[in-house]
């Protein structure tokens, strides 16, 4: 939700879904303004509700009714980075259990971590989506580079019973000084690391070349269409590089 975005709209054709982010910076008042706007110009927004900037089980029930006003459909409920939690909610496993006793209509949205969380385990990640799927109706990917630990990691988390459907989070076409900065600050590090060995980020920041994600959706292989992996679609990371992102869905949309 900066500032700028107003203006990058523009080139969106308008039956996309777009997503409004809940940044510990801004807090859940910026997302539910751009919500507004974006609702009012015919957009299908999904806002990112951070559990742990919600207040109080009033706040979150207020804010149900306001997004249902807005007609959106989509919700996506994160932890958030917040430090300290504005009220009793700690995680998004916590607010989802009172969100399932509303009558609220969204679908909804939770995290799953392919290459780990730098400050959560990965068994109390995977106990946490566990508790998650009986509430949520998909799980969207944090950013991940490696094609291998991808599908790695969602083949172990099928085997051991976690059902969502995925939408698979890929990182927009951009600058790869840009992305490996963005990516590191939302803590994918691992994966830069992996991206920076396989690609040569120095290297193509010299040749003018932007990331390409769609080599990571072709070294995925038959696992991207799966039945048993159950990819239903992306989600693009974007980070406010909307004319590179929708430039690169046309792209790719007329080549395939």
């Amino acid at each position: 939700p900066l500032k700028s975005v107003q203006e990058q709209l523009k080139g969106i054709p308008k039956e996309t879904t777009v997503a409004v982010t809940c940044s510990a910076k801004f807090g859940i008042d910026r997302t539910i303004e751009y919500v507004e706007r974006l609702a009012k110009e015919g957009y299908r927004v999904r806002p990112h509700l951070a559990a742990r900037q919600v207040p109080s089980k009033e706040y979150l029930a207020e804010f149900v009714e306001r997004m249902k006003g807005l007609g959106v459909k989509d919700l996506f409920v994160p932890g958030g980075d917040a430090e300290e939690p504005a009220g009793s909610y700690t995680s998004s496993a916590e607010l989802l259990e009172d969100l399932a006793t509303m009558d609220h209509g969204f679908t909804i949205s939770v995290t799953c971590y392919p290459e780990g969380h730098p400050k959560i385990s990965d068994e109390a990640l995977f106990q946490a989506l566990k508790q998650k799927q009986s509430i949520a109706h998909l799980m969207i990917s944090q950013l991940c580079f490696d094609p291998k630990a991808l599908v790695s990691w969602l083949q172990s988390t099928r085997q051991a019973g976690i059902t969502l459907p995925l939408r698979l989070g890929l990182a927009a076409p951009m600058n790869p000084a840009k992305l490996a900065d963005l990516s590191l600050k939302i803590g994918v590090g691992t994966s830069v690391r992996f991206l920076s060995k396989q690609h040569g980020i120095v290297g193509t920041l010299l040749r003018g070349k932007f990331y390409k994600p769609e080599k990571l959706l072709a070294d995925m292989g038959d696992a991207l269409v799966s039945p048993e992996m159950n990819i239903d679609g992306l989600h693009l990371f974007s980070f406010n590089q909307v004319t590179a992102t929708v430039d690169w869905q046309r792209k790719v949309g007329n080549a395939s």
